[in-house]
């Protein structure tokens, strides 16, 4: 059976299909020593060379993992600027290569998908799958009723209309307000400026959700978790691929911090829950919103319902260092 030349090479990990049609482009990439053309055709006996190296076949089946992305990393393999990259925090690979599942701006922290199989990648980033992508904004000051209807009907930006698929208040302390939004395609730094359109300005975002697959409350800034086989699944019947043989059930023993990334910390006593400055601003909590009293921070939904910040501050349902309610 053959298929696209740029289809196979993303399939094996080289990167997502995009890239690799720019690589086409170039003339880097070439069949059976004749340079390819998007749109050629190869099968299993066909040579494939990417800059003179021929492409073997996989020898290693596919991995998928979420990275909780702290703010001040960028989502690039090299930065001018000294910046650290996302991909340095990511475990190492032999004869694959981490596909990024979209980007989050320099000072957006949250959910990141990698995968290493490109050809997944590239379906999920596609507009037409239109896959839904949730934050938990917090905004400086009141916002009035009209100007949220404004922003779930619809805003002109400078690249064409905009709006929030769904916004719900989440409650906030003083001037700080939570809200939960969802967009459903994937532009340039959309939620900034669809509340810098109409004159709110965004202190903190954090990514909770991608498609069916949820930060959740245990994976905390820096960590690494490899998708469970349900999640995995989500991912393929999201985008209306058929699932690797190699799917199994990975990462049962919880998040881990991802390498490079660790941070000193306090022994913690027992009864007593890791409760640091990191861990409260980025916390999770399984209560829902209060509808009365002291306001909760913003919760997450998968599908149905998904993680929470707890508090009218991420982390702040309680005092530092107490124990979780459930």
């Amino acid at each position: 059976m053959s298929e696209r030349v740029q289809k196979v090479l993303a399939a094996r990990g080289l990167g997502s299909r995009r890239e690799i049609e720019g690589w086409i482009e170039r003339g880097e990439v070439q069949v059976n020593n004749r340079t390819a053309r998007l749109g050629d055709q190869v099968d299993e006996h066909d040579v494939i060379r990417v800059r003179g190296r021929i492409v073997r076949r996989p020898e290693h089946p596919h991995r998928w993992i979420v990275y909780h992305k702290p703010v001040g990393e960028i989502c690039s393999r090299s930065d001018p600027e000294g910046r650290r990259p996302v991909f340095a925090s990511l475990p190492r690979l032999k004869g694959q290569r981490w596909v990024a599942v979209g980007r989050l701006d320099l000072n957006t922290s949250g959910l990141l998908l990698f995968t290493t199989d490109g050809e997944l990648a590239n379906r999920l980033m596609h507009p037409s799958m239109a896959l839904e992508r949730e934050y938990a904004v917090r905004v400086l000051g009141e916002v009035p009723p009209a100007t949220l209807d404004m922003l779930r009907e619809g805003v002109e930006l400078e690249d064409g209309p905009a709006r929030f698929d769904s916004l719900e208040e989440q409650g906030g302390d003083g001037a700080n307000h939570w809200y939960h939004v969802i967009v459903s395609e994937g532009r340039n730094r959309l939620v900034r400026r669809l509340w810098d359109a109409v004159g709110v300005t965004v202190s903190r975002l954090i990514r909770v959700r991608y498609g069916p697959v949820v930060l959740g409350r245990g994976l905390k800034t820096g960590a690494v978790r490899d998708l469970e086989s349900r999640e995995v699944a989500g991912l393929y019947a999201a985008v209306d691929l058929p699932m690797p043989e190699s799917v199994r059930a990975r990462g049962r023993g919880g998040p881990r911090r991802a390498p490079h990334s660790k941070r000193p910390g306090k022994p913690v006593a027992a009864g007593k829950s890791r409760n640091s400055r990191a861990s409260r601003e980025d916390g999770w909590s399984s209560s829902p919103p209060k509808k009365s009293g002291k306001p909760a921070a913003p919760g997450g939904r998968g599908g149905g319902r998904g993680a929470k910040p707890s508090g009218g501050r991420p982390g702040g349902g309680g005092k530092p260092g107490g124990r979780r309610q459930r």
